[in-house]
């Protein structure tokens, strides 16, 4: 199978990935003497950070998504394929997809993470997560369809099983989802499920280490913790889930929990493609650059965003897998790719932490900028317009801004729609449906 990419005399530089860092790149090669290859396996670029709305119902899928060919329709000499990547063979310079094989003259790996399970088949088999928008989609769907299930089960011990929700680590997507799922229990869900003891509905955030939130401050992390318990979810700390079989949670304490439904947000790892030299890939399966974001051991193959992992004097462990240092990175190497081909020295990436922020819920948030840190309603209305300024495409800002404005005055989220039903692959404990 050919890609059918047309020659060029230019340079050609093959991006693999459509995230935040590999679109700031594509963005920062526009009309630039080069030709451009992006590839993805989706065919458009996902805004994460909101992923957690569309599967509690409070955003449709489409809101936060955008196609990637609409971003570069307007670049000359720039391509997209739809395609998944399954190795790099570095010496021949070569790209293989399962669409065919693709020449690079220059390579970027913005490929991003995925999530870490640690090695636990067991609970990558039975628990959910959510880095994507057909997870978030099976997430919604599990979460009403538990609820259907409930109405129809008359042991007691089962059906609150099917209205436990464990949500396995505290970081931002965690928290979030927590809050989100709690004002759900608190306004909507009770008047959808008059003849269910809504009450009896537990949302239980695990955290392993002494407290949520632990890449932000401490200030952070007590308002946050404050707000959840306010909301009724709770948190349990220091608590590291060693399994989980399709039905019960078990933890390296004594306590226990029964759930149909497990998130796993405890972690993410690079999503590392084969080829590459052992000695450039982490433990967490990133890609050692260097300030350049140069794969180490390789002159034309770079690595941004989250598969990147510079290791400075600040950032032993690489800078965090967040938006904006993937941004950041993408539009340095954006320059850095044009200095390099006209034979110019490179500049070196240097981080500008603009902060960290999270929200809990209605008029419930934390923010940590360089100099202030602050939570509530202000913090609130930060997080909704730095998130809705970063939302690419018009229409979008429209419709997530109408939502929210709506979901605020009618403590509503219209977005309860089992639109593709989702059966789990393991789920014996309480169902003999087959898949």
């Amino acid at each position: 199978m050919n890609i059918n990419i047309p020659s060029s005399p230019l340079p050609r530089i093959v991006i693999i990935g459509g995230g935040f860092a590999g679109i700031s790149l594509a963005k920062k090669l526009k009309d630039k003497k080069v030709q451009v290859v992006l590839i993805d396996k989706h065919n458009y670029h996902t805004f994460q950070p909101l992923l957690y709305q569309v599967a509690t119902g409070g955003l449709e899928a489409g809101s936060i998504a955008y196609p990637i060919r609409k971003i570069i329709q307007e670049f000359p000499d720039f391509y997209f394929r739809l395609g998944r990547v399954n190795e790099i063979d570095t010496q021949n310079q070569y790209v293989k997809t399962d669409i065919g094989e693709l020449h690079y003259d220059y390579l970027v790996l913005a490929n991003g993470s995925k999530t870490n399970y640690f090695g636990n088949k067991e609970i990558e088999r039975n628990s959910m997560s959510m880095k994507t928008i057909p997870q978030s989609l099976n997430i919604r769907s599990l979460i009403l369809e538990n609820f259907e299930q409930a109405l129809l089960v008359d042991d007691e011990t089962e059906r609150n099983a099917y209205m436990n929700f464990c949500l396995v680590g505290g970081g931002p997507t965690g928290v979030e989802l927590a809050g989100a799922l709690a004002e759900m229990k608190n306004a909507i869900l009770q008047k959808d499920y008059p003849d269910l003891n809504i009450d009896n509905m537990q949302i239980n955030l695990i955290q392993g280490d002494g407290r949520i939130l632990n890449g932000m401050s401490q200030n952070a992390s007590d308002e946050a913790e404050k707000f959840l318990t306010k909301l009724g979810v709770k948190v349990h700390k220091n608590v590291r889930v060693m399994n989980y079989d399709g039905r019960t949670i078990t933890t390296n304490s004594n306590l226990t929990f029964d759930s149909a439904t497990v998130i796993w947000t405890a972690g993410v790892q690079g999503a590392a493609i084969p080829g590459l030299k052992s000695e450039s890939i982490t433990k967490s399966h990133r890609i050692r650059v260097n300030e350049y974001n140069q794969v180490m051991g390789y002159d034309n193959v770079f690595a941004v965003g989250d598969i990147a992992s510079m290791e400075t004097q600040s950032f032993p462990q690489g800078h965090p897998m967040m938006a904006q240092p993937a941004i950041q990175q993408g539009a340095l190497l954006g320059e850095n790719l044009i200095k390099k081909i006209k034979g110019q020295k490179m500049k070196t990436f240097q981080y500008n932490d603009k902060g960290s922020m999270a929200t809990i819920g209605r008029n419930k948030a934390v923010v940590d900028l360089p100099h202030y840190k602050f939570s509530g309603v202000f913090a609130w209305f930060v997080w909704m317009f730095v998130h809705l300024f970063s939302l690419i495409g018009f229409k979008n800002k429209a419709v997530v801004f109408l939502n929210w404005v709506y979901n605020y005055i009618r403590f509503d989220r219209e977005g309860r729609l089992i639109i593709r039903p989702y059966k789990k692959k393991s789920f014996t404990a309480f169902t003999t449906d087959e898949v």
